[in-house]
């Protein structure tokens, strides 16, 4: 049974935990292949909502084995805080792996994260200042700690004494702020080595094996495509690979194993933090989006930037991840509306450009050209078959696939864990 990938495609909060529940039955494992407690899935199940930030949505699932492979950085407080939190509402977590090869966020990673991005003042990039940059930073240069380090208290404080003996250079001189203990970092990280050490594991094996048992493996990508370090809006992006790309070196698994790429798409764009956003809107439409798609982050309680949908950005993470399905998701925010634009191309300096500027100051000066369909007034959220919705709904999302890169298999009707309409199965 291959391996399936879900990533964003667009700036993130598009609602993958729709396409993972629609797949729920089938699925043996789900994977959180990078980032850390910087986004956030909303889950709703019957009248119950989970906001989880770091576990993988696929833990709500009775039977799933849920995975923080070792491309994630792990904010061990925030780790045990949504466990605690899941147990106390009944939620079963004892099945959880956590890589032994994860990089560990400390508390010198949250102090640098937030002082850094005041010192930015206008240059500031939008980070959630969790410590997530800096983590990925140490783990570049070579200086991180990892889960396993933990189990090790010699080396443990070998590699916290060796990190501090910049950063508190860092801190204090630049800063202005106190240095900070090694001692208070290694108390810190050891208080969890008891709890934590049931959980940790060689998770690239653990998959492997589940794969060449033909169990099915769901590697889920937080963030989103326009937020990749790589193929993102540098510098307004996250610190890992958050494209289908990730989701090999994030795990361990080899790309060949991957056969279906899934992206998630809302029915309109948003964005939280920094950063060129063309079809942004800030007017009354933009409030209406907002407002009627309760779009505030999950992780930051931050209102999101609204704006209609981009079909180049939709092609654009077409390619970037090579996708065979995407999720349409939040079509019922758009009842209501009149007309409902769609970007198709930009303007950029007098000319039509069809695809995303590899510029990114054409990015930021690009102007969205939009086609425009009719809307719709009739309620959707009991929608379950494509032939239930409106003439005009049905209209939208047949013009948006023609032009998004890959078809649309599945459509979001509303907030509840069963208002989806599937038009092909997302494992065929």
């Amino acid at each position: 049974m291959p391996a399936v990938v879900i990533v964003g495609a667009q700036w993130g909060d598009e609602g993958k935990g729709k396409a993972t529940d629609l797949l729920a039955e089938h699925i043996d494992y789900v994977v959180k292949f990078n980032g850390g407690n910087n986004a956030g899935h909303t889950v709703v199940i019957g009248n119950e909502k989970y906001a989880l930030h770091l576990l993988p949505s696929g833990i709500l699932t009775e039977g799933v084995t849920p995975v923080i492979s070792n491309g994630v950085v792990i904010d061990l407080e925030v780790l045990f805080y949504e466990i605690d939190a899941l147990n106390a509402r009944g939620i079963d977590t004892s099945k959880l792996r956590v890589s032994a090869n994860a990089h560990v966020i400390t508390a010198y990673h949250r102090t640098i994260d937030k002082v850094t991005e005041r010192f930015l003042g206008k240059r500031q990039i939008g980070t959630t200042g969790r410590g997530i940059g800096p983590t990925y930073a140490d783990k570049i240069n070579r200086v991180g700690i990892r889960i396993q380090d933990i189990f090790d208290e010699n080396i443990l404080r070998q590699k916290v004494e060796g990190a501090l003996d910049s950063k508190n250079h860092l801190l204090v001189k630049i800063y202005n702020r106190r240095a900070i203990l090694v001692e208070e970092i290694v108390s810190d990280l050891l208080s969890y080595a008891d709890r934590l050490r049931p959980m940790v594991a060689d998770t690239a094996l653990e998959l492997h094996q589940a794969l060449e048992a033909n169990k099915v493996v769901l590697f889920e990508g937080g963030q989103a495509t326009m937020l990749d370090v790589d193929h993102g809006t540098y510098p307004f992006v996250t610190s890992s690979n958050s494209t289908a790309g990730g989701a090999s070196t994030g795990s361990g698994i080899g790309p060949g194993a991957f056969q279906r790429v899934i992206g998630i798409v809302k029915a309109y764009t948003t964005r939280v933090g920094a950063g060129p956003f063309p079809t942004e809107l800030f007017d009354e439409s933009g409030e209406f989006l907002r407002a009627t798609g309760f779009e505030f982050g999950t992780t930051t309680g931050r209102p999101r930037r609204c704006g209609w949908y981009d079909a180049p950005i939709a092609r654009y993470s077409a390619r970037i991840n090579g996708l065979t399905d995407f999720v349409l998701t939040k079509l019922d925010v758009l009842t209501g509306l009149k007309e409902i634009p769609v970007c198709v191309a930009y303007e950029v300096d007098g000319v039509r450009v069809e695809e995303v500027p590899v510029s990114q100051s054409d990015f930021h000066h690009a102007k969205p050209i939009y086609e425009t369909f009719p809307g719709w007034d009739e309620d959707i959220t009991g929608a379950r078959e494509f032939t239930d919705l409106p003439k005009n709904a049905q209209d939208y999302i047949l013009a948006v696939e023609k032009i998004s890169g890959a078809r649309i298999s599945a459509i979001g009707v509303g907030p509840a864990r069963d208002a989806i309409i599937q038009r092909y199965s997302l494992l065929d």
